[in-house]
């Protein structure tokens, strides 16, 4: 999916990837992080967000919640979203500040006297329930929490999966029922996903979530609420911070603009975001037939991957299908045309749409590609436990 773009923008995040891989510095299943990249993505980020009046809150799941990489992106966005609890812990420990909590995933009853310590910015509520539990643990800590309402996504705009939040028609019931808990007071609205890119063009457009979003917090502003805050995550970018200024958002939560691969950036290699990562394999065995298996571990359903590199000869070669239900031990390649066999253990390089922190991926971080001196930092598990 980003192969070409990657080869376009930052060759020399393939040449070292596969330097590291061919001496043995990184094993098959890799991403390879260019910790330059990254930090320069999110200043500017950070830059045309201030520019915009905007508020960013960073995420980390598809980068494999790395403490490196989340210390250089806060240097530019100081505040993160956390997905969900264990999420949240890591980006706590690497120094970053919690802007939002519980978006994707609520906050465990259990956690929040941890998590509510850190004194968030905000805490995403699904329901009465769970703004309840947050009043509790909040007052038991002799402060108000700000939340955010989790609207409920429209019809065939929710992932499987990612259900749950508020249905409009009942945000003034749960509003009437908030005010009357001591510990919360409601800051604003959010709903998930509120953008989208097109899948022809890539083009970045604002879903009917995103309206949802707009018209509960008009229902809040007509009971009283004042500078209520609208975050409206997903696809988040150089390209779409205007479009979520435009439409009224006050917070955006950038998260693959962070390493150039939004679905824009694979069609679009002139977006200001340069691509970031590369995912190296090797070839582990030869199928009868000739095609070649690689390792996997780290590949992903909606990875819309293309081709792969093999860096020895040059050639690349395309990637088969395979079903999501299936683990991926290996991926198959097309095979290659008589006379250009490949050998275990060549280099495989390919870089598509991934969320690191479902993997069982290494996650190595490259600093120095920005000045011609690369220096392996640190391997990582995809969870950000150092190896």
């Amino acid at each position: 999916m980003f192969l070409d773009s990657l080869l376009t923008r930052n060759p020399e995040l393939v040449d070292a990837a596969a330097d590291l891989h061919r001496r043995g510095a990184i094993p098959p299943d890799t991403y390879v992080m260019d910790l330059d990249a990254i930090e320069s993505n999110a200043a500017l980020l950070a830059a045309e967000a201030e520019r915009l009046g905007l508020t960013l809150w960073f995420v980390v799941k598809q980068l494999g919640r790395n403490p490196e990489l989340i210390r250089a992106i806060a240097r530019h966005i100081p505040k993160y979203a956390a997905i969900d609890a264990p999420e949240a812990r890591t980006l706590h420990a690497a120094g970053a500040r919690a802007g939002n909590l519980g978006h994707l995933a609520q906050i465990p009853r259990r956690a929040l006297p941890e998590m509510l310590a850190w004194r968030p910015e905000t805490v995403t509520v699904f329901d009465v329930d769970n703004a309840r539990a947050v009043s509790d643990a909040a007052r038991a800590q002799g402060f108000v929490q700000d939340v955010l309402v989790r609207l409920e996504g429209a019809e065939g705009a929710v992932y499987p999966g990612q259900e749950g939040g508020l249905p409009l028609g009942a945000l003034d019931d749960f509003a009437a029922a908030v005010e009357q808990l001591p510990g919360v007071r409601i800051a604003g609205v959010t709903a998930f996903p509120c953008v989208l890119c097109d899948p022809a063009t890539g083009t970045p457009h604002p879903t009917a979530n995103f309206e949802l979003a707009v018209k509960a917090r008009e229902l809040l502003t007509s009971r009283g609420y004042e500078s209520l805050k609208l975050s409206a995550p997903s696809a988040t970018s150089m390209a779409s911070l205007p479009l979520l200024a435009e439409h009224g958002a006050t917070h955006g939560e950038p998260g693959h603009s962070l390493t150039g691969t939004t679905p824009l950036h694979a069609r679009d290699a002139g977006q200001p975001e340069k691509p970031a990562y590369v995912y190296v394999t090797e070839v582990a065995h030869t199928l009868a037939d000739g095609r070649p298996a690689v390792f996997g571990g780290g590949f992903y359903p909606r990875a819309h991957i293309g081709s792969a590199l093999l860096p020895h000869s040059g050639r690349r070669l395309a990637v088969q299908d395979a079903p999501a239900e299936n683990i991926d031990y290996y991926r198959l390649l097309d095979a290659p045309t008589p006379g250009h066999a490949v050998t275990a253990g060549d280099t495989a390089l390919l870089a598509f749409r991934t969320q690191i922190f479902v993997t069982r991926s290494t996650v190595a971080v490259v600093a120095g590609l920005s000045s011609g001196s690369p220096r392996l930092t640190g391997l990582y598990d995809a969870q950000g436990r150092a190896l």
